[in-house]
């Protein structure tokens, strides 16, 4: 018999299934979904056929059920009218000021070398760290040497 292990989602102790030697989780209702979500999850991330299928059901989903939200809107006024202050309220803070986003960009490769004009854009609105909003107008290309 295989010792007690102590579940990814709850923490719970438990002991694994014989024929499940790696087993993390634990199997409450509760745990079982959040393993399925994070399978999904690192599903999503990683594979881009999956995320590619995932996305076309989705699209399918909501061209058969075009007036879903509608419905849930006018079935559900609270929601409804929580949704709306909360959009007031993104909408303040962005006329406030630049919103920003630390992990937007990736570190990629660098500008090719030349003469870039990077002009200021204050009237973007949103700004993401680690990107820039500029405006690029090369001057002038490198010359390859004929050598």
């Amino acid at each position: 018999m295989k010792p007690d292990r102590i579940c990814a989602a709850c923490g719970a102790s438990f002991t694994p299934f014989v024929h499940v030697p790696n087993q993390r989780y634990c199997s409450s209702p509760a745990c079982q979904r959040a393993r399925r979500r994070a399978w999904q999850h690192e599903r999503l991330r990683t594979d881009p056929d999956y995320r590619a299928n995932q996305a076309k059901a989705q699209a399918t989903w909501c061209a058969q059920h075009a007036d879903y939200w509608r419905h849930y809107r006018a079935t559900h006024p609270s929601c409804r009218d929580r949704n709306s202050a909360m959009q007031r309220e993104r909408n303040a803070r962005r006329s406030a000021g630049p919103v920003a986003k630390m992990d937007v960009s990736s570190p990629g490769q660098p500008l090719t070398s030349g003469f870039y004009l990077l002009c200021d854009a204050l009237e973007a609105g949103i700004a993401k760290m680690n990107a820039w909003t500029v405006h690029i107008a090369v001057l002038s290309a490198p010359h390859r040497s004929s050598a």
